[in-house]
C-alpha cells in the first residue's frame, strides 16, 4: 500500500495541491469550510506529514536519540537499563515525544550516529549515558547545536546538563556498612574502568579503605556482563586470601556471582556476604534475597526525560539536576564476617 499523499487529498478533497498545502500547515488562503472538508480527508485517508519532508521545512521531529555503545547481548538481559528505558519512554510519550534507540559497539560509531541523525534531522535532543574521562562525544554534541543531557555524573561535561546520582555516597555506605559488620576483605567486581561512574565507586572504595584501615580491599573491572562477574568472582574466590565480602556495579554480575558462590561451597553470607547495585527484580528473586544499593531506576529514567524535554523548551533553562542517593537495603545476603576473618 502506497503512503497516502496531499495529492491524493487534493484529489478526494477536488481542491489544488497549493489549498492542500495551506490547510495541512495552518496557513491562510483557503476558507474555514474548504480547510475543514481537507481536513477530514486527510484524516479519512490516514495522511501523516513525511518525515524528511518536515525536516525540510524546519519542523520539529517530535524525537529524541539514545546510543548505547555496549554489546547487544549484554544489553538483552541486564535490568538497570529496561527500567531506565521504561522511565524516559514513559515520560517521552506524554509529550508525544518518540525516542528512537541505536546500539552501537563503540564511542566513534555513537558518534556518527549523532552526525547523521542532526544531518537527517531526525531528533531534536539527545540522551548520553556511559559517560567517560575525557569523552570526546561532549565536543561533538556541542558543535552540533543539539540539545542534550548526560545521564550521570557530576563530571566535565561543557555546558550539556546532567542528571545523576551520588553513587560515591553510596559505595561509601556499603563499604562502612560491611566494615562495622566486622569485613576487612572486601572486593569490588567493576564495570568498564573508563566509565566516569566505575572510577567514582572504585575511587570512594580506595578511599574508605584508607581511612578505616582495610588494606585488602580491591576492584577488578569487568564489562558488566554476568559472564565477566561470574568469572571475576571465581578468580577472587579461588585465592588463598579471598574475600569476605563482594560489591557487585550491577544486579545481573552479583547474581551471577552468587551462583559461582554456591557452586564452589561459599555459603552466602555466613562465608561470604554480597552487595549489589540498582535493586531490580533479580534482587528478591535469589536466594538469599541480596542486600542492595536501591534506587528508583525508573524515576532515573523520568528525570532525565523531563529535563531533556525542559533542555527543548528552553536551551538557557539547562542544568544539573541530582537524584535521589541509592540507600542501602538489607536482606539475606550479608552478616558479620567469618570468625578469624577481621585481618
Amino acid at each position: 500500500m502506497q503512503r497516502p499523499t496531499i495529492a491524493d487529498i487534493a484529489k478526494r478533497a477536488g481542491v489544488s495541491k497549493g489549498a492542500v498545502s495551506f490547510a495541512l500547515n495552518g496557513r491562510p488562503g483557503v476558507s474555514a469550510a474548504t480547510r475543514a472538508r481537507i481536513l477530514q480527508v486527510a484524516e479519512e485517508i490516514n495522511w501523516r506529514p513525511h518525515s524528511a519532508a518536515r525536516a525540510l521545512g524546519g519542523a520539529r521531529a517530535d524525537a529524541v536519540g539514545l546510543v548505547i555503545a555496549r554489546p547487544a547481548r549484554t544489553l538483552g538481559v541486564e535490568p538497570f537499563f529496561a527500567r531506565l528505558l521504561s522511565g524516559l519512554q514513559a515520560e517521552l510519550s506524554s509529550q508525544s515525544i518518540a525516542l528512537h534507540l541505536m546500539i552501537v559497539e563503540d564511542s566513534q560509531a555513537e558518534i556518527d550516529t549523532y552526525r547523521r541523525w542532526v544531518s537527517e534531522r531526525r531528533v531534536d535532543g539527545l540522551v548520553l549515558i556511559d559517560l567517560k574521562t575525557h569523552d570526546p562525544r561532549i565536543a561533538v554534541v556541542e558543535q552540533l547545536g543539539i540539545p542534550a543531557v548526560v545521564v550521570g555524573g557530576p563530571g566535565r561535561h561543557g555546558r550539556v546538563p546532567c542528571v545523576w546520582a551520588d553513587d560515591r555516597a553510596a559505595m561509601l555506605a556499603a563499604v562502612e556498612y560491611l566494615a562495622a559488620l566486622g569485613h576487612a576483605r572486601i572486593a569490588h567486581v567493576a564495570g568498564l574502568p573508563e566509565f566516569q561512574h566505575t572510577q567514582r565507586r572504585a575511587r570512594a572504595l580506595r578511599d574508605a579503605a584508607a581511612r578505616m584501615t582495610l588494606p585488602r580491599a580491591r576492584s577488578l573491572h569487568t564489562d558488566f556482563s554476568d559472564a565477566e562477574g561470574a568469572a571475576a568472582t571465581r578468580k577472587l574466590l579461588s585465592g588463598a586470601d579471598r574475600p569476605t565480602a563482594i560489591i557487585y556495579d550491577s544486579d545481573l554480575m552479583a547474581v551471577a556471582g552468587l551462583g559461582v558462590a554456591l557452586e564452589m561451597g561459599v555459603a552466602v553470607p555466613d562465608d561470604l556476604s554480597i552487595i549489589s547495585f540498582d535493586d531490580s527484580v533479580l534482587t528478591q528473586l535469589t536466594h538469599p534475597s541480596l542486600t542492595t544499593l536501591s534506587r528508583d531506576t525508573y524515576l532515573f529514567g523520568v528525570q532525565a526525560a523531563q529535563a531533556l524535554v525542559a533542555v527543548l523548551a528552553d536551551p538557557a533553562a539547562a542544568r544539573n539536576h541530582k537524584t535521589e542517593t541509592p540507600r542501602l537495603t538489607v536482606r539475606e545476603s550479608t552478616s558479620r564476617a567469618p570468625a578469624g576473618a577481621c585481618g
